[in-house]
Formats: C-alpha cells, sequence, structure tokens
C-alpha cells in the first residue's frame, strides 16, 4: 500500500503544478496535458521509475479514462449529430476510414514495420475529443464557430473509432459482435429512457433527486457516476471496451439533460479535471518507452505525417466544400482540421488492445502512444500559428508587394500595424477618436492621414470577421471578446 500511495502523491504532485507551469511558459502555447504527459514519460518505469503503475493506480488510470470520455460524450449534442455538419462530419470519417485502409494495406512502409492491421487503421482516423475539450477550454474556444466546427467533426472522430474497436477488433464472430452491441444498445436505451420518462411525468422520485442534488447526498452526483461505472463494467462483462461504455454514459446525460446543468458539469469536472483525468494522462505518459521510441524515429515521423493527410485532409477538403452551409474561411478551416487531428486516448485504446490479443507488439505500441502524444502539442499549436500568420494577409501583401516592390518594407510594416490594431481594438477605438478630433479641428497631416488609413484598414478587416461570424457589422461594431482563435 506504501508503494501505490507514494505513486499517487507524485502522480498529484504533477498534476498540481502542470497548471502553474503552463501559466508561467511564455505564450502559454503549451497545453497543461502534454505537461502531463512528459512528466508520466520522464518520472515513469520508462525514465526515472519513481512512479509505479501497479493495480491501484492502473484502477485509477482506467477511472481516468472513463472520465474523460464521459465528458467527451456530455459534450456532444444529438441534434447535432443528425444535423448537417454532424452527417459531413459521419461521411468525412468514413472516407477517413477507407483512406487508412488504403495506406496502411498497400504501402510497403506499415507492413515492413509489422503495423499493417486493423489497430493501425482505427489509429489514423481518430480525433481525441475528450482530450481537446480542455484545450478549448483553455483557448476560450468553446461555443465560437471554430469550437463547434471541432466538435462537430471531432464527434465522429472518437465516436467512429470507438464502434470500430467493438466491431473490428472483436473475438467473436460477426453475429455474436452485432448481438452482443445490440444488447448494450438495449441497455444503453433503457438507462436513457426510463430518467426521461421520470423527467417528464414529475415524478416524485425525481424530484426527490433534484432536491438533494446540492445536499450533502448529491444524488444526481452520485447517479452520474454510477451510470458511468455500470456501463464501464457492462462493457467489461461484454468483452468490449470501457471507452465504448464511458462514451455512452457521456451522451445519455446530455440527452437526460438537453439544456445542460452547470451545478452537476461543475461538480463532474472538479472530479475528472481535478482527480482522475490528470492520473489517466500522467499515466498513458509513462507508458511510453522512450528508447523504444528513439529507436524507431522513421515510425514515429511517418505516423504523425499519415495522421495529417488521413484526418486534416479531409476534414478540410469537406469544409470547403460545404462553404455554403459552413461560411469559415480558409484559415479557419485549416485551424479546425489541424485540432481535429489530435489523437491520443483511443490510441492508447487501440494499442493497449492489439498488444493483448498479440497483433501488435509492445515497443510498436509505444511508439504510436508517443506520436499521439506529440499530436497533443503540435496540432493546436499548428493550429494556433496558421490563425496568426493569416491575420497578416500574407497572400494580400504578396500581392502588393508584386504590384511596388520598392515599397515591400512599408507593406510589411502595415500589415503588421493591422493586425497589432486587431489585437487590441481599445486602442484602435481610441485612435479612431482622436484622429475624429484633428479632423474637426485642423485637418490632418501626412502622419496623420497614415495613420487614418490603418484605423480604416483595420475597421474594414473588423467588419469582414464579424460577417464571417454571422453578425452585421452595422448593428455589431465591437468583435466578441474571445474572438482571438485560437487565444494566444
Amino acid at each position: 500500500m506504501t508503494q501505490e500511495l507514494v505513486s499517487l502523491t507524485i502522480i498529484m504532485a504533477v498534476a498540481a503544478v502542470s497548471p502553474i507551469v503552463a501559466q508561467l511558459i511564455p505564450g502559454k502555447f503549451i497545453p497543461q496535458t502534454v505537461l502531463l504527459l512528459a512528466a508520466g514519460t520522464a518520472l515513469g518505469p520508462y525514465g526515472l521509475g519513481v512512479i509505479e503503475v501497479n493495480d491501484a493506480v492502473k484502477l485509477l488510470n482506467e477511472l481516468g479514462m472513463a472520465f474523460l470520455f464521459l465528458l467527451a460524450g456530455y459534450e456532444i449534442d444529438p441534434k447535432r449529430l443528425a444535423g448537417h455538419q454532424g452527417k459531413v462530419g459521419l461521411l468525412t470519417w468514413g472516407i477517413t476510414l477507407g483512406l487508412a485502409w488504403l495506406v496502411v494495406t498497400f504501402l510497403p512502409f506499415f507492413t515492413k514495420q509489422g503495423i499493417n492491421g486493423v489497430a493501425t487503421v482505427i489509429a489514423l482516423t481518430t480525433t481525441a475529443l475528450g482530450t481537446l475539450m480542455p484545450i478549448l477550454k483553455e483557448r476560450n474556444l468553446e461555443g465560437t464557430p471554430i469550437g463547434d466546427a471541432i466538435i462537430s467533426y471531432g464527434t465522429w472522430g472518437e465516436l467512429g473509432p470507438i464502434l470500430a474497436m467493438a466491431i473490428l477488433l472483436s473475438t467473436r464472430t460477426g453475429w455474436q459482435t452485432m448481438l452482443v452491441l445490440g444488447a448494450f444498445l438495449v441497455i444503453c436505451l433503457l438507462c436513457a429512457m426510463l430518467p426521461t420518462k421520470a423527467l417528464r411525468t414529475g415524478h416524485r422520485l425525481y424530484r426527490f433527486l433534484t432536491e438533494n442534488a446540492n445536499t450533502s447526498s448529491q444524488t444526481l452526483m452520485r447517479l452520474t457516476t454510477f451510470l458511468l461505472i455500470f456501463l464501464v463494467t457492462i462493457s467489461a462483462l461484454f468483452e468490449l471496451d470501457a471507452v465504448l461504455g464511458a462514451f455512452a454514459a457521456g451522451f445519455i446525460l446530455r440527452y437526460i439533460i438537453p439544456d445542460g446543468s452547470k451545478s452537476l458539469e461543475m461538480k463532474l469536472e472538479g472530479v475528472g479535471y481535478g482527480f482522475l483525468i490528470p492520473v489517466f494522462f500522467v499515466v498513458s505518459g509513462a507508458a511510453i518507452n522512450v528508447r523504444a521510441v528513439a529507436s524507431r524515429p522513421a515510425l514515429l515521423v511517418a505516423f504523425i505525417v499519415m495522421l495529417m493527410l488521413i484526418r486534416a485532409v479531409p476534414v478540410y477538403i469537406a469544409m470547403s466544400l460545404d462553404k455554403r452551409k459552413n461560411p469559415l474561411s480558409s484559415h479557419h478551416r485549416v485551424t479546425v482540421a489541424l485540432y481535429c487531428t489530435t489523437a491520443l486516448p483511443i490510441i492508447v485504446a487501440v494499442t493497449s488492445l492489439a498488444v493483448k490479443v498479440g497483433t501488435m507488439q509492445s515497443d510498436t505500441a509505444s511508439t504510436l502512444v508517443a506520436a499521439g502524444a506529440i499530436t497533443v502539442f503540435l496540432m493546436p499549436l499548428l493550429g494556433s500559428i496558421t490563425y496568426q500568420v493569416a491575420d497578416v494577409h500574407p497572400v494580400t501583401a504578396v500581392r502588393e508587394i508584386a504590384h511596388t516592390p520598392s515599397d515591400w518594407r512599408e507593406i510589411v510594416h502595415e500589415h503588421a500595424q493591422v493586425r497589432a490594431l486587431l489585437h487590441h481594438q481599445d486602442r484602435l477605438k481610441r485612435m479612431a477618436e482622436t484622429l475624429e478630433s484633428l479632423e474637426k479641428q485642423e485637418g490632418l497631416n501626412g502622419l496623420d492621414s497614415r495613420r487614418a488609413e490603418l484605423v480604416e484598414r483595420a475597421r474594414l478587416e473588423i467588419d469582414r470577421q464579424l460577417k464571417e461570424l454571422g453578425l452585421d457589422p452595422q448593428l455589431t461594431t465591437q468583435l466578441p471578446h474571445n474572438y482571438r482563435y485560437p487565444k494566444n
């Protein structure tokens, strides 16, 4: 017991320090999740060895993964799945699955590496929506057009691989697998229908549960935890992966409470992000064998590149073809595509299952998990860079320079100033007021004329971005306070 407590103490120390370190890093470009993974790798069995992944830690790790997928499932609006963007997301994921199968089956590289199996195909189609949610919260992307698009496409990037794991990696025959999944679906429907019926009829038990939700009884929190563990247990009894039960629990919870519950959400996030989910990420990092990864750098790089080609490119193309329904600009579409290429929990689950049944070597699994961990850092960072570069409007700048090459320094400087003005709208407002007062008094000199041009250019850019967000510039002159996607 002493060793278990020591390991857990170290893990929670890492969890407590990570947000502080992330805050101190200039630019805050490294998510807390990356720090947890890195610390787990450094302190785990393949690093300093101070964290021992024993049975107690493994159980907390499983619960952490369950809470991660519970919260991911809870973020999904069932109406969104049936809506236009949800259907496009499903079609896009299907195309991604087909591309992954073609690449893994026919590309000689994967055959030589011995990973041309179903597990690798599934790993290449995933979006780590559960991992992305805290990053989206940190960067104020929740509830924005960018965040909504990431969730819409990322939902199928998480749900699709979970279903594929249950069907394609099952050791049963086809009809047995479908029978088991059918039985699991019936249980999920019962779990969703009974509370919903009680809610509609105003049953006495339901009133009791809601009235005591915020007392020491914590009735709704206890029932939610029971639902989660019950469905995870059913998944284990049916020999399905635990992520299926956890994801289903979150989806059912959202179905029961379609408008959400701030009180319940705060409690779930407190238990999840405050305790169990950091344990999952640290233990996931501890599973990475650094020496094995270092011995196969080609596989590491190739897998990340394939993730971008197989997952990011179809998402970008789908959004570009669907511009009428999804009018995001090109750099926003790139940002969404990059975020949707973030992958980790499904890779951990699918490689663990492949190692267990003997279809993948542990060193190979460790390399793929390391690749997934790198995407958690790399893809959000690239998404941030694409937006920052796009703010400068490089294509427009190149055209202006091509027209008047001798003014290239001034053109570059102007574009940089416009971007700075957009970052500081208060400064833009003050400058506009100053120019208006000067104009009324004595007119504008050469310098003030230049400033006026910059202000007008920034105003036009704000109008363009407001229209992109579906807002009327005549009615809304100020961009939303959290417009910076992603937040720097």
